[in-house]
């Protein structure tokens, strides 16, 4: 047997409807602040990553999956979403339409790292990305689009983390003080650490060994060396944090692990099971388009894996908007005899242009089956077919959970009416 490649996972039938209810929030919440989707495609040119992400960075230097295509060219299979936005921004001059610009997307990404609970190789992302606005309200749009998204999925126990990591003025000071620290301890550092000591030392700031994690509480803060201007950025971001009612508290241990973000950087955390940390990241990127071939263009933006937020909608016992209420059946038409099944046949499909959910038997079970069949697949509604009901031109429509039959013309208009009334009456009566 062909086994799936380890870091990979199936998202079966049983689970795929937490998925559509999930993304469908996430879209549904981005469309209320003015966002369009926006879809990329799976590989890009190795080039566009090296430029934006950072050749210092892990994601580069160890987890992209980069090949060689057969034209001789260099592709990657996207680590993240937000290069391949700026590409398809600068490509498609989608700085002419009005500004700011808001996108969202759900992606796969593929990083090579060790697979375990809420990292896989392949996953998924939902993300946002801003263009064209400068200002520390747009940092707070963004921010309180994801607490939005984070809200109706219930997701609770979640702190936001801030920090200010300066801009190409102010880092360049902190990047050399830092530097000096971490010279003073090279041979106490990992081993990624003294290379990232060299290359990219605002990595060190988050690294996870733990030798690391005690040497860098006594580094230098970043927040002594921003200049007046991200400073000023700062305080006008968590001034309108506060003004809509979002509590935060500054980490200055927040770098972000990819080289293309200035000034704001933000997460979403939890100390829930299954979160495994951080539930959403981001923060502003104002050097992105311009690393990546394009004019000097302001963005803002985050990114939340949906497998790890679907990990945590379950361990807090979400319902994902009712399962039912997503692809299960609303009508089962069990024909009594094999004799009527292409009567049921019929009418299951007229059922289906008009907008109802409908399934008949197509294993010859006995009516016994097909009803214990019906009740599995979660339909609201069962129907059965045979002389008398044919004869007359009406069936019993039973409700599948409370018992109760009504008789309904043997019409599709009819009972798909029928059973539209049934349904807003049931949602009506379960919201009071």
């Amino acid at each position: 047997m062909i086994s799936i490649p380890k870091g990979t996972r199936d998202v079966l039938p049983s689970q795929s409807y937490k998925w559509r209810y999930v993304e469908s929030l996430a879209a549904n919440t981005a469309a209320l602040y003015g966002a369009r989707e926006i879809r990329t495609p799976v590989f890009e040119h190795t080039e566009l990553f090296l430029r934006s992400i950072g050749e210092g960075t892990d994601v580069v230097s160890k987890e992209m999956y980069t090949f060689t295509d057969k034209g001789g060219r260099s592709i990657t299979l996207k680590p993240e979403g937000t290069a391949p936005v700026a590409r398809s921004y600068i490509e498609n001059s989608l700085e002419s339409e009005s500004l700011p610009l808001k996108m969202y997307y759900i992606t796969p990404v593929f990083r090579y790292e060790r697979p375990q609970a809420g990292r896989l190789r392949e996953h998924h992302q939902f993300g946002v990305e801003v263009y064209g606005s400068p200002s520390p309200l747009m940092d707070a749009e963004v921010i309180s689009l994801a607490a939005g998204i984070l809200d109706e999925c219930g997701v609770g126990g979640l702190t936001l983390r801030l920090n200010n990591i300066g801009c190409p003025d102010c880092r360049p000071l902190y990047s050399a003080a830092l530097r000096e620290f971490l010279g003073r301890h090279g041979d106490k550092l990992c081993p990624d650490c003294q290379t990232r000591a060299a290359v990219n030392p605002l990595r060190t700031l988050d690294c996870k060994v733990e030798t690391c994690k005690a040497i860098m509480k006594n580094a230098p803060r970043i927040s002594d060396y921003v200049c007046p201007d991200c400073k000023s950025h700062t305080e006008k971001l968590t001034s309108a944090l506060k003004k809509i009612n979002i509590e935060y508290e500054i980490d200055a241990g927040i770098v972000r692990g990819l080289d293309y973000y200035t000034r704001t950087v933000f997460e979403f955390t939890t100390e829930l099971a299954g979160a495994q940390g951080t539930v959403c990241g981001g923060g502003r990127y104002d050097n992105m388009v311009g690393s990546a071939g394009g004019k000097p263009t302001p963005c803002v933006g985050f990114g939340m894996g949906l497998e790890r937020l679907i990990g945590l909608m379950d361990a807090a016992g979400a319902s994902f908007g009712r399962r039912s209420g997503d692809s299960a059946l609303e009508v089962y038409i069990a024909p009594q005899s094999p004799e009527f099944a292409a009567e049921c046949f019929r009418l299951a499909n007229e059922l289906r242009r008009a907008g109802v959910r409908a399934e008949t038997d197509f294993m010859e079970r006995s009516l016994k089956a097909q009803l214990k069949f019906a009740d599995k697949t979660g339909a609201r509604y069962a129907v059965v077919i045979g002389a008398d009901e044919i004869a007359s031109g009406t069936a019993a429509v039973k409700n599948m959970a409370g018992g109760e039959s009504v008789s309904v013309k043997l019409d599709a208009a009819v009972m798909a009416d029928f059973c539209r009334v049934r349904l807003i009456d049931r949602d009506v009566k379960e919201k009071k």
